[in-house]
């Protein structure tokens, strides 16, 4: 289910084939690639990026397009966990990301749908009211322009939302196609259809990133494909999951006047931004996001539509997918050295459905990081952090489901299908006809191919 965004991919790169020299290996071509290769560009490096479909394929060209630091009611759970001045740090490396992103649309003429909006976090609970009153005390205290508010623009019963001014939206493929320009006059080479398999460290402090037709050899090596593709080390499969969200763009076939985006603060999460097509504005919904590989309870497409439909009788479906994101433990993405046991790799993963400013605050820290430059915020999001104590629970659950998983490889052999990445037992998605793990996340479509990372094999087998 190819996204709405990804009518407007522009771009075609070939394979690669043989093998090739750079300064920086970049695998994945999403927004996170991508912007880690602007800044190396300008900075004088030969990257080159390896991405195993084509361009913001996956989770960058389906996202909502939001660009803002408000990622939910998250900044009392960061000043109670790790304290005001980690709190506000977070809200500054989000805020700077917001300017960074605005600095290359204009810098680069990039033609994105770019549009300085509101953000709020609302609630139709009666129940939630107090928590967005402490979220709004919490932000005020950290300095942050925030305000409760009654009332949005659209037609829902809210009780209350915060409100943050100033943040902003834009179409994350034209985005990338402009990104993509730049790139391309700064020397750097993309390569599609290049799935990496493996990255072997050499023995003259260089790394081998292989593909299946060709490799490349360079000094760095980024690793940006959502979820780390390399499992040992790391250990990233301990520390975060992968959750599925629904998206639907519809045309209301009413007016659409509003000053912002949105989205809920309880369960079930409804996300919402209007989508300029042509003389139109259109709604685009997000919601019903679950842990991928669990039990999928009826059509989570339907009741999107469902709760649409009771905003604005009359719509009309123009396009649905589903988009999959890394939810860390901690809810703090993780960005930096990818192991101190492979020196010059680097990861930028769990962004915990907030990618846009965090693939730009990645791509500064990755791009500091590789110059021998002092950066401002690696210590927010260190990725060799392990803070499983904070949410023991989830992550014993996923020690025990990969456990379990490689038991029932191990008894039934080929029988049952289990995932190339640790062994989990698969479960059959019928909505959408893949074969997800329930661990890490991984899927695969029903033939047995590779849909989604960390797995980088297909099944052998499936019934």
């Amino acid at each position: 289910m190819d996204s709405f965004w990804n009518i407007n991919k522009e771009n075609k790169f070939s394979s690669l084939e043989g093998k090739v020299q750079a300064d920086v290996c970049i695998v994945g071509a999403g927004l996170t690639g991508l912007t880690t290769a602007y800044y190396l560009s300008k900075e004088g490096k030969k990257v080159i990026i390896l991405e195993k479909d084509s361009i913001c394929s996956c989770t960058s060209g389906g996202n909502t397009g939001k660009i803002t630091s408000q990622h939910g009611l998250i900044y009392k759970y960061l000043k109670d966990s790790n304290g005001k001045e980690f709190a506000r740090k977070y809200f500054d490396a989000n805020e700077k990301a917001i300017q960074n992103i605005e600095n290359i649309i204009k810098n680069e003429n990039i033609d994105c749908d770019f549009e300085k909006k509101n953000a709020y976090v609302y609630t139709e609970s009666k129940n939630e009211v107090q928590n967005i009153k402490n979220e709004v005390e919490v932000t005020k205290k950290l300095k942050i322009d925030s305000e409760f508010v009654e009332k949005i623009d659209l037609p829902l019963n809210i009780f209350g939302a915060i409100q943050f001014k100033n943040q902003a939206q834009f179409h994350p493929v034209k985005y990338a196609n402009g990104l993509v320009k730049a790139l391309l006059e700064n020397g750097v080479v993309i390569y599609e259809n290049s799935k990496v398999l493996d990255v072997v460290q050499n023995d003259d402090d260089e790394y081998t990133v292989s593909t299946l037709n060709g490799d490349v050899i360079a000094k760095y090596v980024v690793i940006s494909t959502r979820y780390p593709i390399i499992t040992f080390p790391g250990y990233y499969f301990l520390k975060m999951y992968q959750s599925t969200s629904y998206a639907l763009i519809v045309d209301p076939h009413a007016p659409i006047y509003t000053d912002g985006f949105y989205i809920n603060s309880e369960t079930p999460v409804f996300s919402f931004r209007t989508v300029k097509y042509g003389d139109k504005n259109l709604l685009l919904a997000v919601g019903y996001d679950y842990k991928t590989g669990s039990e999928i309870i009826g059509n989570p497409f339907e009741y999107l539509k469902a709760k649409m439909q009771r905003m604005y009788p009359d719509l009309e479906i123009i396009k649905y997918w589903t988009a999959e994101d890394c939810i860390s433990l901690d809810k703090i993405p993780y960005i930096g050295d990818f192991s101190n046991a492979m020196e010059n790799v680097y990861v930028a993963t769990g962004y915990n459905k907030w990618g846009i400013t965090s693939s730009n605050i990645a791509a500064n820290i990755i791009t500091d990081k590789i110059m021998g430059r002092e950066t401002e915020y690696e210590e927010i999001f260190r990725s060799s952090r392990l803070e499983i104590i904070k949410n023991k629970d989830e992550a014993l659950n996923m020690l025990k489901s990969s456990v379990d998983g490689i038991v029932v490889k191990r008894i039934k052999g080929k029988a049952t299908p289990t995932c190339t990445h640790l062994g989990c037992k698969l479960s059959w998605n019928p909505l959408e006809e893949t074969w997800d793990c329930p661990c890490h996340g991984s899927r695969y479509t029903k033939r047995g191919f590779v849909l989604e990372a960390p797995a980088v094999s297909n099944l052998e087998e499936t019934e």
